[in-house]
């Protein structure tokens, strides 16, 4: 897979990306990272890529020609373009599966107080929020998003199925894990864990992630309900 982010910061890339899980799957070319400027698209020297907004308001908006012409410059056969947007969709695992499945993936990251409607209309697929809240800039999201993606590409995690047993596979989250000792001040691992039966760990565990889920995320659970229930239908 290749990735392209379209940043008013390139010197924070690869930053955290270059380390780890997702580090090792950029070296061994499982997906290809570049950055590119959006001053590079500006039309005057000094590189102005913003503007204040058409009928007033707080801060500066990106102008539409550089967003448009950057993107359009990056886009190809099979390229989805993705800007970061507190008004996008929310983010999950259900649409990283989604982006790890484009051939080429473009991130463009928002800054300011947004982008000119018509270089979304023009030239954006999708928008994707972390969440309700919001950051200084996209390039934190774009990072993310890089993370979840890059990680679920074949070969990028030491065990394929490390990504279909985590939090959010199957609509559920993780299962408590442990390790050595067996006691720790006083806290013992579940027997269940210790004496080899797979059949039962199975089945532990499956308890654990519905255990887990309705008592933290019960909207979680509630879709999760609902999806057995259609199932059985």
């Amino acid at each position: 897979m290749r990735i392209d982010v379209l940043t008013l910061f390139p010197e924070l890339f690869p930053g955290p990306l270059a380390g780890s899980v997702v580090g090792r799957a950029l070296e061994r070319k499982i997906a290809e990272l570049n950055v590119t400027d959006l001053r590079d698209f500006a039309l005057d020297a000094r590189g102005t890529v913003d503007e204040r907004p058409y009928g007033g308001g707080p801060g500066m908006l990106l102008m539409a020609d550089p967003v448009v012409r950057a993107l359009e410059s990056l886009r190809g056969p099979g390229t989805v373009v993705v800007l970061t947007s507190p008004r996008g969709e929310v983010f999950n695992q259900r649409i990283a599966r989604e982006l790890a499945k484009a051939e080429h993936l473009v991130l463009m990251t928002g800054h300011y107080e947004g982008v000119d409607q018509r270089a979304i209309d023009l030239a954006v697929d999708r928008e994707i929020s972390l969440g309700d809240f919001v950051l200084a800039s996209g390039v934190l999201p774009a990072m993310t998003i890089c993370d979840a993606v890059i990680r679920l590409l074949p070969g990028a995690l030491g065990d394929d199925e490390s990504s279909e047993e985590e939090s959010f596979s199957g609509g559920l989250l993780e299962y408590s894990q442990y390790t050595r000792p067996a006691v720790y001040r006083g806290l013992a691992v579940p027997e269940v864990l210790l004496n080899g039966d797979h059949g039962k760990i199975r089945e532990y565990r499956k308890e654990e992630r519905e255990r887990l889920t309705r008592e933290r995320r019960p909207e979680l659970w509630e879709k999760y309900l609902q999806q057995q229930t259609e199932k059985e239908v």
